[in-house]
């Protein structure tokens, strides 16, 4: 029987490096989690055959509170980690806060492992923390290219809080949500290079950056829904034996988006989609235009006898007004302008730092009372 073992899990150092040195030779299967516990309920839930397999990473659980677990080979994950290198400019050193038991944190810790540097680890207690961030960029090693990857919540703190330090990496990959366009525009004025990744666990994280693929990925679109292909997919599925791949191989994503034939616009998840009115609102564009309000935004629906799903915008900002509203969602279809907005400080996150949008559904659900904030 194949051997399992815990590959561990959190944003520790030692957790970081310990995954650092089992990557540098073989071994048994790495099952990712952030707890023994978690190790042992993820081993229970395998029932599918694990040739092919190196590395077990659950996905985030954020559509379905869940995750499905992902079987992926150390070849799979290579490839994407060279990819990394040749799209940036080569390999570096990384700066990392992200859960090693996220394929976005696990990823770093591989690019790292390949590139002969060991990662540099800034794990703050809560929230954005400067010193501890400028004493993790002041034990980077100098004279090789710098390297930092977050989720947008976190470069929301850097951007409001240092924006200056931000400009020391050669690159910034941000991904596990979409990017506001006025946060990356503010990351952009301090310095920062940032790069808008798109991916997945089942692609062994970022497999297109701003909109272009990696060398060996295949983009295409069937029906609105992205699909993929290319050496940095998962193995398969592991708990179950329904798996996401179409008849000639290529997986077919939960994503929706187009495809030009040289760069990818993905607007949403599926499973994100709101209908209100019988008209489709992709979440993502209505977040893009509030972000010109300041503030982190996410839409969701409401549960709404006229509309079907009511259209509100969730901030962890100030609460601006609905005429302000009014006015930054003007160029978009009406069907798409929120028709209230709800404070909520600090916006609920995953293990892996994305927000949580089912919670912030749930709490917009609990708050909205005929039209009117409670």
């Amino acid at each position: 029987m194949t051997h399992l073992a815990w590959g561990g899990g959190g944003t520790s150092a030692e957790a970081v490096h310990t995954l650092y040195d089992r990557l540098l030779a073989p071994g048994p299967v790495l099952v990712m989690a952030p707890t023994r516990a978690a190790f042992e309920a993820s081993v229970a839930r395998i029932t599918q055959p694990l040739d092919g397999v190196d590395v077990v990473i659950q996905t985030s659980g954020s559509t379905d509170g869940t995750g499905r677990l992902v079987g992926l080979s150390r070849a799979a994950l290579a490839a994407s980690a060279h990819a990394t290198h040749a799209r940036l400019g080569g390999p570096g050193q990384w700066l990392t806060s992200l859960p090693v038991h996220s394929v976005a944190g696990f990823q770093v810790v591989r690019r790292s492992a390949l590139a002969g540097h060991r990662p540099v680890v800034y794990a703050p207690a809560g929230g954005f923390d400067v010193d501890l961030f400028a004493a993790g960029i002041a034990k980077l090693t100098p004279g090789v290219p710098h390297y930092l990857s977050m989720v947008p919540t976190q470069l929301y703190g850097v951007v409001a809080e240092a924006p200056q330090l931000l400009a020391g990496f050669a690159a910034i990959l941000v991904g596990g949500a979409a990017l506001a366009p006025d946060l990356a525009a503010r990351a952009s004025a301090a310095g920062a290079r940032i790069v808008r990744t798109y991916g997945s666990t089942e692609t062994s994280g970022g497999c297109v950056y701003d909109g272009v693929p990696l060398d060996g990925v295949g983009v295409r679109v069937v029906e609105g829904r992205v699909h993929l292909g290319g050496p940095t997919l998962l193995t398969r599925y592991l708990e179950s034996a329904d798996q996401p791949f179409a008849a000639d191989g290529w997986l077919v994503t939960n994503d929706v988006g187009t495809w030009d034939g040289a760069r990818l616009s993905v607007l949403g998840r599926a499973d994100d989609v709101l209908i209100s009115g019988g008209v489709n609102v992709h979440p993502a564009p209505v977040e893009a235009a509030l972000s010109a309000l300041g503030g982190q935004w996410v839409v969701v629906g409401v549960p709404d006898e006229r509309w079907g799903q009511r259209v509100v915008a969730v901030t962890d900002g100030v609460l601006p007004d609905m005429d302000a509203v009014r006015a930054a969602t003007a160029d978009l279809a009406p069907a798409e302008r929120p028709k209230d907005v709800l404070g909520l400080a600090p916006l609920p996150l995953r293990p892996t730092g994305k927000v949580d949008r089912r919670a912030v559904a749930e709490y917009a659900a609990r708050r909205f009372v005929r039209g009117t904030n409670q």
